[in-house]
């Protein structure tokens, strides 16, 4: 009941419901360009380029893409290309003084930082465009015939192409932030992501009910018990926080010559706080023993993305890269300084350096369950496929997929939570009441 009548108060604010309605159109745009495919490639020969691109890390590409990529669709990229450039902007920040500047310059300096990323987008583009059509010609098992057209032709226009696709989603991803609902870009993987779930489903039901042995409608049951769970576990992990007390100094007000005393308030250390970066850096690394696996026998057991050695160095560089992410994004230091300008200060810590000890020394002990619970949840689709779930079905049982899914609806969900208590405090303020009315 509470269901329906949230969506009845979001179709009666005029502001949210138009930008829920352009969200959703943005998204079916999206989605519609990820079917088109490339000039010159034969949709109906595309099926090796599917069955090719439907295990290991690849198919987990072609799952952050909705598909596109299998489809050797004008999207093929997606908006990943955006997503590397943003990380390398973001890491070259801490190094960079020309960027150290410009993040503090307020809104002009995000402008040029987001104008930077952009750039950086178009580079990146150009050099993963080529990659991907030498793959797709070379070895994802397509027929000569499946190529339409050959030569500098097919390679020129399939450049130009890719390359407006991934500015196309970009920009797609922009507008909805902007004018949409919840964060655009983030909202264009997950689309992508759940673009998967209902053929991944069909084909675990299906390997289930008609193999011997396989469980039947018991087994599925099951499983899909044992997936909400995770999904619990999923959010507990993207909301856990750590509440550091905050005392500010008692102030006297001059306008009526009487003390106000100190507020308390918290900072909100999260237990899980470089997000699912980590899980992106493991995995570009892991391309490393992945390509070294097909060239030396000696190796292969690290080309197995199921296997345990390479799932236990998997584990590993995430908890590596937690630590480093949450050191570089979490600056102790400046908030000691932004407490100590605000009168404010942590009770039992001096203001200053002791105070960003204080912190940096609980971060590290919270970042440390955060960082195993992260490999934990990152290595169970691997767990998932060894009790004989199909590696698609898998794939939502954990890892990057579930972790954005998760973090995306959150996200989502709060900013409309904003809206409806914006709507009723604003008919609170009208009408001097709590009901509805503001709604109508």
């Amino acid at each position: 009941m509470n269901f329906i009548n949230t969506l009845r108060d979001i179709f009666k604010i005029e502001e949210l419901k138009d930008k829920l309605i352009l969200t959703i159109v943005l998204i079916a745009v999206y989605r519609f360009m990820s079917a088109v495919p490339l000039p010159g490639v034969d949709p109906l020969q595309l099926s090796a380029l599917k069955n090719n691109a439907s295990g290991g890390l690849i198919g987990l590409l072609d799952m952050f893409t909705g598909g596109a990529f299998a489809r050797a669709s004008v999207m093929a990229l997606g908006i990943m290309p955006y997503i590397s450039a943003s990380i390398v902007v973001q890491l070259m920040g801490i190094a960079v003084p020309y960027l150290q500047k410009l993040q503090k310059d307020g809104e002009s300096g995000r402008k040029k930082i987001t104008q930077i990323t952009r750039w950086l987008t178009i580079l990146i583009t150009l050099v993963q465009g080529p990659t991907y059509i030498t793959f797709i010609k070379t070895q994802m098992g397509l027929p000569e015939s499946a190529f339409l057209i050959g030569g500098a032709t097919f390679w020129l226009s399939s450049m130009i192409l890719l390359t407006a696709g991934t500015i196309f989603a970009m920009w797609l991803g922009e507008r909805i932030t902007d004018k949409g609902v919840g964060n655009g870009i983030s909202l264009l993987i997950t689309v992508g992501i759940i673009a998967n779930f209902p053929a991944a489903f069909v084909q675990e039901f299906i390997a289930k009910t008609t193999n011997a042995g396989g469980g039947g409608i018991m087994m599925i049951l099951i499983e899909v018990l044992v997936w909400f769970v995770v999904i619990l576990l999923t959010v507990l992990l993207v909301t856990a926080v750590r509440k550091i007390a905050v005392q500010y100094a008692r102030r006297t007000a001059i306008a009526n010559i009487k003390d106000v005393e100190g507020a308390r308030q918290y900072i909100p250390l999260k237990l899980n706080a470089a997000g699912v970066m980590p899980i992106i850096f493991a995995q570009a690394i892991m391309f490393l023993p992945i390509t070294l696996s097909q060239k030396y026998t000696a190796l292969s057991s690290l080309g197995d993305v199921s296997g345990f050695w390479y799932n236990l160095i998997f584990a590993l560089l995430i908890i590596v890269f937690s630590y480093f992410y949450t050191a570089i994004t979490i600056p102790t230091n400046k908030m000691a300084e932004d407490l100590k300008r605000s009168n404010g200060f942590v009770p039992g810590y001096k203001p200053g350096e002791e105070t960003a000890n204080h912190l940096d020394s609980v971060l590290s002990k919270i970042t440390f369950p955060g960082s195993l619970f992260l490999a934990g949840l990152s290595i169970l689709p691997a767990i998932a496929m060894k009790f004989g779930i199909t590696q698609n079905w898998a794939l939502f049982y954990g890892g990057t997929s579930l972790i954005i899914m998760v973090g995306v609806a959150i996200d989502t969900i709060q900013q409309i939570n904003s809206y409806l208590l914006n709507s009723r405090y604003d008919g609170l303020m009208k009408t001097g009441n709590t009901n509805r009315k503001s709604l109508k």
